[in-house]
């Protein structure tokens, strides 16, 4: 499918913010229009007709009365193309077929070694996309936007992670070019509790703006929402919190971490470190989902070490909650599953440690949407993107 460029003389920002009201809301008139952005008629007139005749406002239905006819309200056209989003993990991949409000229409899940290296992952993620694609009856043509998501550091940039400690193979490598030459159109690659706070923020904790995320599973990483965006700092390095160096007073020597420093969060209260450590007590374990199942079960040196890790990260999110205030903490990941013996002394050293006026409103809460919290995030983030108002003349011209 091509989309026509805009009418001659149409300002591409005034296109990007017309849009982005049928985004935000449904069945609008050219009146509400007028009313919303301050335009005359004949500029919205100007604008609604180049949104559609490129397709991406449809008419749907009418609307009140206005002078004794109805007035024709108009939508965005959220199936007017598809978004494709892959969320890969230390160990699986999640992937989905999304509409252009970046809601979710059909997804798969496989397992997969993120150390494998690129060629591997991307072309198993490629797979998934053209199954996705077959079974919704659409083609690459149809693809407005890839996403995806890595448990490692981003230069949101230039879309290349970089240095990542468990990404064998992946630094600095073309994940974006990887993609844009099979399918022709923008891709957005990210860090994935970026997508995962993404996901949270506008899913559950709407009005919030200001919300960091947490995922402890085989790594620890967080996500920051401030203003209600992602924040990422400079580079993209933001939230890396797993690699805070930490002091633990019951520790004999500071472990090696997978970074290749020493004594970091990640090292005493990752799940990978869990495992290590379970291990090394004499209990059968291999898995991080085997971790927690035995903590779950009560198991007494499994529920000492979930309780120290748990302080661990208090330690480190203590400090975060200082400095940037974060009105809602979500915890997820597979650690999250063991909320009773996590939480617990999470919010016993973040309430110690903190500012009294820091943790006044704080809430800690576990993840809402589980698993498909990054999956979901990418695909809004993704959505966004496309659609911000200063790229909308880009999207129009599209051939």
């Amino acid at each position: 499918m091509s989309i026509s460029p805009p009418a001659t003389g149409v300002s591409a920002a005034g296109l990007g913010e017309v849009l982005a009201l049928f985004r935000a809301q449904s069945g609008l008139t050219r009146a509400d229009v007028m009313q919303q952005t301050g335009l005359s008629r004949s500029t919205v007139n100007q604008r609604l007709d180049a949104l559609l005749a490129a397709q991406l406002v449809i008419p749907s239905g009418e609307g009140s009365p206005t002078g004794g006819r109805p007035a024709s309200r108009f939508t965005f056209h959220r199936d007017r193309g598809v978004l494709l989003v892959a969320d890969v993990g230390a160990t699986g991949m999640r992937t989905a077929l999304c509409d252009l409000r970046g809601e979710v229409r059909s997804e798969q899940e496989r397992p997969m070694d993120v150390a494998a290296g690129p060629e591997p992952v991307l072309e198993a993620a490629h797979e998934m996309f053209r199954a996705l694609l077959a079974a919704a009856g659409r083609s690459a043509a149809d693809v407005h936007g890839i996403g995806i998501d890595v448990p490692g550091p981003v230069d949101f940039d230039s879309g290349r992670v970089i240095s990542p400690p468990i990404m064998s193979g992946w630094d600095r490598y073309d994940i974006r070019g990887w993609f844009a030459s099979r399918y022709g159109c923008p891709v957005l690659v990210d860090k994935d509790v970026n997508a995962m706070a993404f996901g949270e923020h506008r899913s559950i904790h709407p009005g919030v703006r200001q919300l960091l995320m947490l995922k402890v599973g085989t790594g620890v990483g967080a996500g920051m929402i401030i203003g209600g965006e992602v924040y990422r700092g400079a580079d993209g390095a933001a939230g890396d919190i797993g690699h805070i160096q930490v002091a633990v007073d019951d520790a004999e020597s500071e472990p090696v971490c997978r970074c290749g420093n020493t004594g970091c969060v990640e090292a005493y209260a990752g799940g990978w470190a869990l495992v290590r450590d379970l291990r090394a007590a004499g209990r059968d374990v291999a898995t991080v989902d085997d971790a927690v199942t035995l903590i779950r079960t009560g198991d007494l040196a499994a529920v000492r070490l979930a309780r120290r890790a748990g302080r661990i990260l208090g330690h480190a999110i203590a400090d975060s909650v200082s400095l940037f205030n974060p009105r809602v903490i979500v915890i997820g990941g597979q650690l999250a599953r063991i909320e009773e013996q996590l939480f617990a002394g999470i919010r016993e050293m973040v309430y110690r440690r903190s500012l009294p006026l820091a943790t006044r409103n704080l809430q800690i809460v576990a993840t809402k949407l589980d698993t498909r919290s990054g999956l979901i995030g990418l695909a809004l983030l993704l959505a966004d993107g496309i659609f911000a108002p200063g790229r909308v003349e880009e999207l129009l011209a599209r051939g």
